[in-house]
Protein backbone atom coordinates (compact mmCIF):
# COMPACT_ATOMS: atom_id res chain seq x y z
CA UNK A 1 0.00 0.00 0.00
CA UNK A 2 1.29 3.78 -0.75
CA UNK A 3 2.79 5.13 2.31
CA UNK A 4 1.31 8.92 0.61
CA UNK A 5 -1.36 9.11 3.90
CA UNK A 6 0.82 7.39 6.46
CA UNK A 7 0.75 8.95 9.84
CA UNK A 8 -1.95 11.28 9.62
CA UNK A 9 -2.20 12.03 13.21
CA UNK A 10 -4.98 14.33 12.96
CA UNK A 11 -7.35 11.89 11.13
CA UNK A 12 -10.11 9.89 12.98
CA UNK A 13 -8.94 6.28 13.34
CA UNK A 14 -12.42 5.47 12.61
CA UNK A 15 -13.36 3.81 8.85
CA UNK A 16 -13.94 5.52 6.44
CA UNK A 17 -17.34 3.95 5.75
CA UNK A 18 -18.57 5.35 8.75
CA UNK A 19 -17.24 8.75 7.96
CA UNK A 20 -18.61 8.81 4.51
CA UNK A 21 -22.30 7.94 6.34
CA UNK A 22 -22.02 10.42 9.09
CA UNK A 23 -21.30 13.37 6.56
CA UNK A 24 -24.56 11.67 4.13
CA UNK A 25 -21.49 11.47 1.20
CA UNK A 26 -20.72 8.87 -1.28
CA UNK A 27 -17.24 8.59 -3.51
CA UNK A 28 -17.99 8.50 -7.30
CA UNK A 29 -15.36 5.40 -7.33
CA UNK A 30 -16.45 1.84 -6.42
CA UNK A 31 -13.89 0.59 -3.81
CA UNK A 32 -12.64 -2.72 -2.93
CA UNK A 33 -11.56 -2.14 0.85
CA UNK A 34 -12.97 -3.77 3.49
CA UNK A 35 -16.37 -1.60 5.10
CA UNK A 36 -13.52 -1.25 8.25
CA UNK A 37 -10.60 0.31 6.63
CA UNK A 38 -9.26 3.03 7.50
CA UNK A 39 -9.25 6.21 5.68
CA UNK A 40 -5.26 6.22 4.94
CA UNK A 41 -6.19 2.61 3.04
CA UNK A 42 -9.41 3.96 1.59
CA UNK A 43 -7.36 7.10 -0.11
CA UNK A 44 -4.64 5.23 -1.04
CA UNK A 45 -6.90 2.94 -3.20
CA UNK A 46 -8.52 6.07 -4.62
CA UNK A 47 -5.13 7.39 -5.87
CA UNK A 48 -3.88 4.04 -7.00
CA UNK A 49 -7.18 4.31 -9.20
CA UNK A 50 -6.64 8.07 -10.41
CA UNK A 51 -9.53 9.16 -8.48
CA UNK A 52 -8.33 12.64 -7.38
CA UNK A 53 -11.84 14.24 -6.63
CA UNK A 54 -12.94 11.44 -4.56
CA UNK A 55 -9.30 11.60 -2.54
CA UNK A 56 -9.92 15.37 -2.36
CA UNK A 57 -13.75 14.59 -1.10
CA UNK A 58 -12.10 11.83 1.60
CA UNK A 59 -9.81 14.20 2.82
CA UNK A 60 -12.28 17.43 3.16
CA UNK A 61 -14.36 14.72 5.34
CA UNK A 62 -11.13 12.87 7.48
CA UNK A 63 -10.12 16.52 8.79
CA UNK A 64 -10.44 17.86 11.42
CA UNK A 65 -12.38 21.06 11.68
CA UNK A 66 -10.09 23.68 12.15
CA UNK A 67 -7.60 22.01 10.19
CA UNK A 68 -10.32 21.42 7.38
CA UNK A 69 -10.93 25.56 7.54
CA UNK A 70 -7.32 25.99 6.87
CA UNK A 71 -7.02 23.83 4.07
CA UNK A 72 -10.02 25.83 2.65
CA UNK A 73 -8.21 29.22 3.70
CA UNK A 74 -4.80 28.17 1.90
CA UNK A 75 -6.60 27.22 -1.37
CA UNK A 76 -8.33 30.30 -1.96
CA UNK A 77 -5.25 32.25 -1.05
CA UNK A 78 -3.57 30.23 -3.92
CA UNK A 79 -5.60 32.55 -6.68
CA UNK A 80 -5.87 35.55 -4.22
CA UNK A 81 -2.61 36.22 -3.23
CA UNK A 82 -1.20 37.43 0.10
CA UNK A 83 -2.74 39.19 2.57
CA UNK A 84 -4.16 42.96 1.70
CA UNK A 85 -6.67 45.24 2.40
CA UNK A 86 -8.70 43.51 -0.37
CA UNK A 87 -9.26 40.51 1.05
CA UNK A 88 -12.92 39.63 0.69
CA UNK A 89 -13.81 39.77 4.55
CA UNK A 90 -15.10 36.06 4.57
CA UNK A 91 -11.68 34.67 3.86
CA UNK A 92 -10.60 37.01 7.01
CA UNK A 93 -12.86 35.90 9.17
CA UNK A 94 -12.18 32.13 8.56
CA UNK A 95 -8.59 32.77 8.58
CA UNK A 96 -9.13 34.45 12.33
CA UNK A 97 -11.67 31.68 13.52
CA UNK A 98 -9.02 29.00 12.69
CA UNK A 99 -6.40 31.00 14.83
CA UNK A 100 -9.03 31.92 17.43
CA UNK A 101 -12.11 29.49 16.79
CA UNK A 102 -14.13 31.62 19.35
CA UNK A 103 -18.23 32.18 19.27
CA UNK A 104 -17.11 36.19 18.53
CA UNK A 105 -15.15 34.91 15.66
CA UNK A 106 -17.57 32.30 14.13
CA UNK A 107 -20.45 35.15 13.99
CA UNK A 108 -17.86 37.29 12.07
CA UNK A 109 -17.91 35.02 9.51
CA UNK A 110 -21.23 34.05 9.18
CA UNK A 111 -22.05 37.90 9.13
CA UNK A 112 -18.94 38.20 6.39
CA UNK A 113 -21.46 36.23 3.95
CA UNK A 114 -24.22 39.31 4.22
CA UNK A 115 -21.77 41.55 3.14
CA UNK A 116 -19.94 39.22 0.34
CA UNK A 117 -19.84 40.12 -3.71
CA UNK A 118 -22.30 37.80 -5.51
CA UNK A 119 -19.01 35.72 -7.06
CA UNK A 120 -17.15 35.75 -4.01
CA UNK A 121 -16.36 32.05 -3.44
CA UNK A 122 -14.79 32.53 -0.28
CA UNK A 123 -18.11 32.49 1.38
CA UNK A 124 -17.50 28.64 0.89
CA UNK A 125 -15.04 29.05 3.94
CA UNK A 126 -17.29 31.06 6.03
CA UNK A 127 -19.58 28.32 5.53
CA UNK A 128 -17.20 25.87 6.83
CA UNK A 129 -16.59 27.89 9.91
CA UNK A 130 -20.99 28.13 10.68
CA UNK A 131 -21.36 24.67 10.21
CA UNK A 132 -18.04 23.75 12.07
CA UNK A 133 -19.63 21.79 15.04
CA UNK A 134 -22.46 19.96 13.06
CA UNK A 135 -25.05 22.95 14.13
CA UNK A 136 -26.13 26.13 11.65
CA UNK A 137 -23.67 28.72 13.84
CA UNK A 138 -22.71 29.84 17.45
CA UNK A 139 -25.29 31.32 20.27
CA UNK A 140 -28.95 30.73 19.39
CA UNK A 141 -28.44 28.88 16.22
CA UNK A 142 -26.50 26.24 18.21
CA UNK A 143 -30.04 24.64 18.99
CA UNK A 144 -30.07 23.38 15.27
CA UNK A 145 -28.49 20.85 13.40
CA UNK A 146 -26.64 21.62 10.04
CA UNK A 147 -27.12 19.83 7.10
CA UNK A 148 -25.07 16.52 7.38
CA UNK A 149 -21.36 17.27 6.14
CA UNK A 150 -22.24 20.75 5.22
CA UNK A 151 -18.98 22.12 6.57
CA UNK A 152 -16.73 19.12 5.33
CA UNK A 153 -18.67 20.19 1.75
CA UNK A 154 -18.13 23.31 1.86
CA UNK A 155 -14.42 23.00 2.38
CA UNK A 156 -14.55 20.89 -0.62
CA UNK A 157 -16.01 23.22 -2.54
CA UNK A 158 -13.27 26.20 -2.16
CA UNK A 159 -10.32 23.61 -3.06
CA UNK A 160 -12.08 22.68 -6.27
CA UNK A 161 -12.96 26.40 -6.94
CA UNK A 162 -9.33 26.70 -6.53
CA UNK A 163 -8.31 23.65 -8.77
CA UNK A 164 -10.52 25.11 -11.34
CA UNK A 165 -8.66 28.65 -11.63
CA UNK A 166 -5.50 26.82 -11.72
CA UNK A 167 -6.79 24.33 -14.58
CA UNK A 168 -3.75 24.85 -17.11
CA UNK A 169 -1.78 23.02 -14.21
CA UNK A 170 -4.89 20.98 -13.30
CA UNK A 171 -2.93 17.29 -12.30
CA UNK A 172 -0.05 19.08 -10.81
CA UNK A 173 -2.00 21.45 -8.82
CA UNK A 174 -4.73 18.93 -7.63
CA UNK A 175 -2.01 16.58 -6.46
CA UNK A 176 -0.61 19.76 -4.81
CA UNK A 177 -3.91 20.01 -3.08
CA UNK A 178 -3.82 16.49 -1.87
CA UNK A 179 -0.16 16.60 -0.54
CA UNK A 180 -1.19 19.80 1.21
CA UNK A 181 -4.44 18.50 3.47
CA UNK A 182 -2.21 15.32 4.48
CA UNK A 183 0.99 17.91 5.61
CA UNK A 184 -1.85 19.35 7.94
CA UNK A 185 -3.36 15.90 8.84
CA UNK A 186 0.21 15.20 10.27
CA UNK A 187 0.24 18.55 11.89
CA UNK A 188 1.79 20.84 9.51
CA UNK A 189 1.00 24.05 8.52
CA UNK A 190 0.15 23.26 4.75
CA UNK A 191 2.76 25.10 4.07
CA UNK A 192 4.81 22.78 1.61
CA UNK A 193 8.19 24.25 0.89
CA UNK A 194 9.74 23.89 -2.35
CA UNK A 195 6.54 22.43 -4.32
CA UNK A 196 6.78 23.36 -7.97
CA UNK A 197 2.53 23.56 -8.15
CA UNK A 198 2.50 25.96 -5.16
CA UNK A 199 5.51 28.06 -6.62
CA UNK A 200 3.16 28.43 -10.02
CA UNK A 201 -0.50 28.44 -8.31
CA UNK A 202 0.87 31.86 -6.50
CA UNK A 203 2.51 33.31 -9.47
Amino acid sequence: MSERFKDMTKVPQEPAAKLLALTNTRLETPITSPVAALPEVVLAELDEKGAMFDVLRLLSIALPARERVWWACLAARDYIGPKSDKDPKSLTASEDWVFKPTPENRERARLSMDEAYIDDETVNIAMSVMYSDGTMGPADLAHYPAPAGAAETCAFIMNIVALDKNSDRFEEYGQFLIDRAVDIARGGNGRIEGNDAMKEAQS
